[in-house]
């Protein structure tokens, strides 16, 4: 395991100044050299040359929000996060590593859920890289092993859950979506971490039955808001009746036996519970006709 570090960088300007007037003066003396045909006055200003112009190619810049990794001889030497114009051993390699917040959708995966339903779920997770030993080390490629891990996280989570609740309080991956999003995001930085990644937010952003049984199940739904909306109807409608009997009672409108209480109370739940409008019969006749 590797540690990341802070490498010690020189001020590019410096640098590329007085590289520069390296180079100017030995190129100048050379010069001087040649027609006095001084062999190594020659040979060592033409090596002072060279080795000011090799020193170069270690300028580097490192934007906002990016790092550099730097090698040697294939040792890991450190990293540069400070924005600006460096030099460093021009024989290091140097590559570079985005800092940057970055996301990705993940495809339309195809899964079972807990009730062995197959079902159509995708997720957007929000990242970014925090430890760049880890990620240009540990794994080969870590854009590839965030997308590859993600959805693995998202294909383990979408088994644990069923679509839907089928009581009231159960965890389910339509209803319960905060929590969702948060074992998600959970579940997908445990895998991760080893890469030098933080996932800053990970939701589902697609969920759906899949195709084959998407039609009985839009019809299940359907019955269980039917039977959802009949309870409530039922409920106020018992109501309703309770409080006709208990002021007809009171102001004494009108005595009613047991028998016409009962018929009262049929009637007035076929009109209450009716999906259909009651039409209207006048009694012209007495109340026990």
């Amino acid at each position: 395991m590797l540690a990341e570090k802070d490498v010690k960088a020189i001020s590019g300007w410096w640098m590329l100044f007085f590289l520069v007037a390296v180079a100017i003066a030995s190129a100048t003396l050379l010069i001087g050299a040649i027609p006095a045909e001084q062999g190594v006055a020659i040979v060592l200003w033409l090596l002072v040359l060279i080795v000011a112009l090799a020193c170069l190619g270690g300028l580097t810049v490192v934007n906002p929000n990016q790092a550099r990794v730097i090698q040697l001889a294939g040792r890991y030497k450190g990293s540069i996060k400070e924005q600006g114009f460096w030099w460093v051993n021009p024989l290091t390699t140097r590559r570079k590593v985005s800092l940057r917040i970055r996301n990705f959708e993940s495809s339309k995966l195809k899964v079972n859920d807990q009730d062995g339903n197959p079902i159509e779920i995708a997720a957007v997770v929000v990242w970014k890289v925090v430890d760049t030993a880890d990620a240009i080390f540990q794994v080969d490629d870590y854009e590839h092993f965030v997308h590859v891990q993600s959805e693995a996280a998202l294909r383990n989570l979408a088994t644990r859950y069923p679509y839907d609740s089928h009581r009231e309080g159960d965890t389910s991956l339509r209803m319960s979506v905060l929590d969702i999003a948060h074992q998600l995001r959970d579940e997908i930085q445990e895998r991760l971490a080893k890469a030098g990644v933080e996932v800053i937010e990970a939701r589902i952003t697609h969920l759906a039955y899949a195709a084959e049984i998407a039609g009985a199940m839009l019809r299940r739904q359907q019955a269980s808001a039917i039977i959802a909306a009949r309870q409530k109807i039922v409920e106020g409608a018992v109501g309703m009746v309770e409080m006709a009997l208990d002021q007809l009672s009171a102001k004494k409108v009108v005595a009613l036996d047991e028998e016409r209480k009962a018929s009262m109370v049929s009637n007035l739940l076929v009109v209450l519970c009716s999906d259909r409008e009651a039409q209207p019969i006048v009694n012209a006749g007495t109340l026990y006709q």
